[in-house]
């Protein structure tokens, strides 16, 4: 993971996490998040660990906890597949987004009292793949089409009880069915983003990628 000055385009660090897990084992990072001081925390897809970075770019292993670890199969892809998004909310948590459609919390300060999110409404379809957070406190999360076809769907989480609780709302589609992140745009218009992994599974070249406005809510 490495951080880059916007104005120079200069790199202000760069970290290898696969060394600070010292595991042995396959690591696939595919979120991050930081928090209003600066430290980063990232997701791993393939094992149950998250890692936080501070702002020197020193890393080290934030939590391993049984709740973090991947339930899902991706035929022909990835097998086991865990945390698929993450984002930082008030009260200094984190918000976990798991591939199999449910959400972790998880205390900064206490990480050991992680906690699945208990959801109603609308399910969280699966495969999550990734969340923006509004400017109330509530989460757009995109759910990807990967392993229906369907198109991808757009739902909005919206918290109670410091986010021990969510109800899901779904706002919108996206056509293309394997959306892998929402992602802020100009005057607070939110984005899907497809980078092109069917193409990828399918073993056909890709050189560019889509973003698609959504509705939040």
């Amino acid at each position: 993971m490495g951080s880059y000055d916007l104005v120079t385009g200069k790199q202000d660090w760069c970290v290898d996490l696969t060394a600070i897990a010292l595991d042995g084992k396959k690591h696939l990072i595919s979120d991050v998040t930081v928090a209003p001081d600066g430290t980063v925390y990232a997701v791993d897809e393939l094992t149950p660990t998250v890692f936080r970075i501070d702002t020197e770019g020193r890393a080290s292993v934030f939590p391993r906890s049984d709740l973090l670890q991947g339930k899902l199969d991706i035929p022909d892809f990835l097998n086991d597949v865990g945390m698929t998004a993450v984002e930082w909310v008030e009260g200094d948590r984190l918000i976990i987004a798991m591939a199999d459609g449910s959400l972790v919390r998880v205390p900064v300060q206490q990480p050991e009292d992680a906690e699945p999110v208990k959801l109603s409404g609308t399910p969280l379809s699966a495969p999550a793949a990734g969340m923006r957070l509004l400017e109330d406190g509530s989460i757009t999360a995109v759910s990807s089409g990967l392993l229906n076809g369907k198109p991808a769907r757009i739902q909005h989480v919206e918290p109670s009880d410091n986010w021990k609780e969510a109800t899901v709302t779904v706002t919108d589609t996206v056509q293309d069915p394997v959306t892998s992140d929402v992602t802020a745009g100009p005057n607070g218009n939110t984005y899907a983003l497809s980078g092109g992994l069917a193409d990828l599974l399918a073993g056909k070249p890709n050189d560019g990628f889509t973003l698609t406005p959504v509705k939040t809510g």
